[in-house]
């Protein structure tokens, strides 16, 4: 009956672990994961439950939550953050897709290294502008930031399809679509962390799933629309086509309580809060969550950066685009089962950290063993589409879950988007520096890009690893 317990602290580090007692009547939920129900746990397990409360008093925060875990508003909820996230998530697992057609079309005569800057900003201002949105989510709810950023996006788009030259496409793909991405991105993942504790992963596992849905849909609709109707129209029906998934996502993804606060008594007092929420340095001085931030920011740069150029590569090795792209949506597609799955073994069985650290590991495994010295046969990059996606699958899902196993739910949209807010940092010379190594174009050089994103794969895993271990020690144990 007893198990181990995972504690939220406040910044610094602890040495110190826990157990947790479980019972199968109401769910309560202390902020980090461990579950309890003091008035219904037997006399001695009550005690225990006491006694490390008066252990930890003064060093560690103790929240107790009691979430609905599901119904029929919880998971309209869900639903409703399923279709926001096909087109943020979708877009950016989709990069590929744009990156392929533009360099050997509008940007012909540019670098790959040049080209590349047009993703990497996009991706650095994504996750940096989520640290805004993160606060006021807290604030305010996720009403405001999910309509305004539905306006943006569907913009972004627009103003893509018209772009000729380097900077037309980073002023409308890369500030507009990024900024619009990272104020939507926050509220959509957030929500959801409002209903769930212990089916938290298997939820933001389900919602999540819209990214992979996009990731399949969007590619193979654009190679279609190239030919059919040309780059324009073709981004002009994907706009429509997102704008449709984002009004659900206003619709449906709302937080479970709207908060209450007192009114700010003047915009230079509100300035002042939502600048200290969005850029609080503090939390960095909690070792387990900048590790856990750490890890995030690795994994996420190394997928992003491997989905950005696949079809490139596959191109290169003299593949036909219907391959090319065919191995992005595989990859997406297998996505699916790569989010769920995990998510729901997570839950059940291993635990989100552990589940975290095994599925990033095996991707980088993946990369060395498959994608490095066979790359050149189709039948092999099918079965690496295969077993990459189904890995990586539950990077986007279960990191957020990660993040908030070991954060106050009050405190998570800040907590989330200041990871963001690391990982864009993380972010920006990421996709260029891989644009360089990649060069000319030749497979050498794409041998050792794949090389470097691996790297990033393992540091991912290996500070996981380091921040669960913060948490729990060096034990084997469900975490």
């Amino acid at each position: 009956m007893v198990e181990n317990i995972e504690l939220a602290t406040p910044p610094g580090p602890s040495n110190l672990s826990y157990e947790k007692s479980q019972n199968a009547g109401r769910n309560t939920h202390l902020s980090s994961g461990y579950q309890a129900n003091p008035e219904s746990t037997p006399a001695g397990d009550r005690r225990r439950l006491q006694d490390l409360k008066s252990e930890v008093e003064g060093q560690q925060e103790i929240e107790v939550l009691e979430l609905p875990e599901g119904g029929r508003q919880a998971w309209l909820v869900v639903f409703g953050s399923f279709m926001g996230l096909i087109p943020v998530f979708g877009f950016i697992n989709s990069l590929g897709a744009i990156e392929s057609y533009i360099s050997k079309h509008q940007l012909v005569n540019e670098s790959s290294s040049v080209v590349s800057w047009i993703f990497s900003i996009y991706l650095s201002v994504a996750f940096l502008s989520c640290i805004f949105s993160g606060g006021y989510f807290d604030r305010n709810g996720g009403r405001d930031p999910l309509s305004l950023g539905t306006v943006m996006f569907t913009a972004a788009i627009l103003a893509t399809a018209n772009c000729e030259t380097i900077w037309q496409f980073v002023l409308a793909f890369s500030i507009l679509g990024g900024l619009s991405s990272g104020i939507l991105m926050t509220p959509l993942v957030s929500c959801v962390a409002t209903w769930f504790v212990k089916k938290r992963a298997i939820a933001t596992s389900v919602a999540t799933i819209g990214g992979s849905i996009g990731g399949v849909v969007f590619p193979l609709m654009l190679r279609a629309l190239y030919t059919k109707v040309g780059f324009k129209w073709a981004l002009r029906i994907l706009a429509l086509l997102c704008f449709c998934c984002l009004l659900f996502s206003i619709a449906f993804a709302r937080e479970r309580e709207q908060p209450f606060n007192e009114p700010f008594k003047s915009k230079t007092e509100a300035l002042r809060w939502y600048l200290a929420s969005a850029l609080n340095w503090r939390y960095f001085l909690d070792w387990k969550f900048l590790f856990a931030a750490l890890g995030m920011g690795f994994s996420e740069n190394s997928l992003t950066a491997s989905s950005t150029y696949l079809a490139s590569y596959s191109l290169a090795q003299k593949n036909s685009e219907q391959v090319s792209y065919a191995l992005i949506a595989t990859t997406n597609a297998i996505g699916i089962l790569g989010r769920y799955i995990p998510g729901y073994l997570a839950d059940k069985y291993t635990g989100r950290f552990n589940m975290a650290i095994i599925t990033v590991f095996m991707a980088a495994i993946f990369n060395l063993s498959m994608w490095l010295p066979f790359g050149g046969s189709v039948k092999v990059m099918w079965a690496y589409s295969i077993l990459y996606g189904f890995m990586t699958g539950s990077i986007l899902s279960l990191t957020p879950v990660c993040i908030g196993q070991i954060s106050r739910t009050t405190d998570f949209g800040k907590r989330y988007a200041s990871a963001y807010m690391l990982e864009a940092v993380m972010t920006i010379p990421v996709i260029p520096v891989g644009g360089a190594i990649i060069g000319s174009g030749s497979i050498t050089e794409y041998n050792y890009f794949i090389i470097y994103t691996s790297i990033m794969m393992i540091a991912g895993a290996v500070c996981f690893f380091i921040s669960r271990n913060i948490c729990i020690g060096f034990r084997i144990s469900r975490f």
